[in-house]
């Protein structure tokens, strides 16, 4: 008899402390995820950048977003090598 009754007092008291965990899990303030920026793969280094860090260039009439003006200046050089014709007169850089 008596550990019948001990083998319920322990169920009870599990119950209960669960329960208190439980709830302590439910509280806890979710953390909300830090909005995600666009990026922009760098067509010649490979380098990915968000929109306020890119060098902006134009062939085509596309916007092509570069890590820097190096990498700008290297894709105006490939293109003018393989004789294609672009209209990047003046890029468009946010920094």
């Amino acid at each position: 008899m008596r550990l019948i009754i001990m083998l319920i007092l322990f169920y009870v008291g599990f119950r209960i402390v669960q329960g208190f965990l439980n709830k302590k899990q439910e509280e806890k303030p979710t953390i909300p995820d830090p909005e995600k920026e666009e990026t922009f793969q760098d067509p010649v280094c490979g380098v990915y950048v968000t929109e306020d860090d890119a060098v902006i260039g134009r062939h085509e009439g596309k916007r092509i977003h570069f890590c820097s003006m190096a990498c700008l200046e290297k894709y105006q050089a490939g293109l003018e090598h393989a004789g294609t014709t672009h209209n990047q007169s003046n890029p468009e850089e946010r920094k």
